[in-house]
């Protein structure tokens, strides 16, 4: 007598449904401590090849980790005194540019009533009514108290970073202590697997952004357009956060290209290269140093993007990508969750292998 209790569909449904809302409840709630652990991990992974060619070498274990913290550290800190450097340029002509966008302002209000017949001070009041609104989204105290927990964020990340290193063994060997010895197998193939995405990917998504940093700075330089450098960078650290930021990075150089500049021309010459330019690092750059390990769709890749935006903000959009390969690494290597690993896979069938869904009307 089989006395095996099997759970009905629909509770089944109901308790992923929980388990997933519950997963994703705890990781926005518990956001400002999980996303420096998670980014923290990922950049261990990174150094650890690092840390391990020290230690080949005959370096102390807490020296190497040391050295690739503070060469992690100083990456860093040179990237950000590039930016404050062309920021600083910015802020220095920033009254100039704010003059000239009132002056486009103005005309842009003269052109909308002369062209819709609609009164000018009724086009005003909406434009002050939009930016009022604007003033209160930013939430000035909510914003310095966003910027001193990044501060911390930023102190505790190389933290976490040396003690993830260092206590590697350990974290190892609990995971594998999770399971039972017939699956040890599966679960190094996952780690080994895990660890080459990771590291693969953000290789080669170093590399892509230089490039395009460079191709967007040099194209802003041969335009003349103000702060070329500032708005290439910017545009390839937008560029990171996949389909969505190549977007959203057109449109900073096309507004400052408008305001900036006395013929509207200059604007659609930006548009017309950035356009250029991605179209080189979809079809080439991408395709060759960025997507050759991380093989997830574009359809996954921009949900994912999302929910990442919708659970932790812009951070959650960075680390998407990967997470996801993690995912679905993970999901190929357990028999009930390889349908869902098929799903996040660029592997496209020709027809569906449903009679009714390739029937012709």
């Amino acid at each position: 007598m089989d006395n095996t209790f099997k759970i009905p569909f629909y509770a089944r449904v109901a308790l992923i449904f929980i388990g997933v809302f519950a997963c994703f409840f705890t990781m926005q709630v518990g956001q400002h401590i999980i996303v420096p652990i998670v980014y923290a991990t990922i950049i261990a992974i990174l150094l650890n090849p690092l840390v391990n060619y020290l230690m080949r070498k005959g370096m102390n274990k807490i020296i190497a980790i040391a050295l690739a913290v503070i060469l992690a550290i100083l990456v860093v800190v040179a990237f950000i005194y590039i930016i404050s450097t062309q920021l600083s340029m910015f802020r220095d002509t920033y009254p100039q540019l704010e003059r000239k966008f009132v002056i486009v302002s103005e005309e842009l209000v003269r052109w909308i009533a002369d062209k819709f017949k609609i009164d000018k001070s009724r086009v005003n009041e909406w434009i002050k009514g939009a930016q009022g609104e604007a003033i209160n989204q930013l939430a000035l105290g909510q914003r310095l108290t966003e910027a001193g927990r990044m501060m911390i964020t930023g102190m505790l990340l190389p933290v976490y970073l040396f003690m993830i290193l260092y206590y590697k063994p350990l974290l190892l060997d609990f995971i594998r202590r999770l399971f039972r010895s017939e699956h040890h197998v599966a679960v190094g193939e996952v780690l080994t697997n895990s660890k080459k995405i990771i590291q693969s990917y953000l290789v080669g998504l170093f590399f892509e952004m230089i490039i395009i940093a460079v191709l967007n700075s040099a194209g802003l330089l041969l335009l003349g357009i103000d702060y070329a450098i500032i708005l290439g960078i910017t545009g390839a650290i937008l560029n990171i956060i996949p389909y969505i930021g190549g977007i959203i990075a057109i449109t900073l150089p096309v507004v400052i290209a408008f305001v900036t500049k006395d013929s509207s021309s200059y604007a659609l010459m930006v548009f017309g290269v950035y356009i250029l330019i991605q179209f080189i690092d979809n079809h080439y750059i991408i395709p060759r140093i960025v997507a050759s390990r991380v093989q997830i769709n574009a359809l996954m890749s921009v949900i994912v993007v999302l929910i990442g935006a919708a659970v932790w903000g812009v951070p959650g959009m960075f680390v998407s990508i990967p997470l996801t390969a993690i995912i679905k690494v993970i999901f190929d290597h357990v028999e009930n969750l390889k349908p869902w690993g098929f799903l996040l896979g660029n592997i496209v069938p020709t027809a569906s292998r449903f009679s009714f869904m390739n029937q012709k009307k």
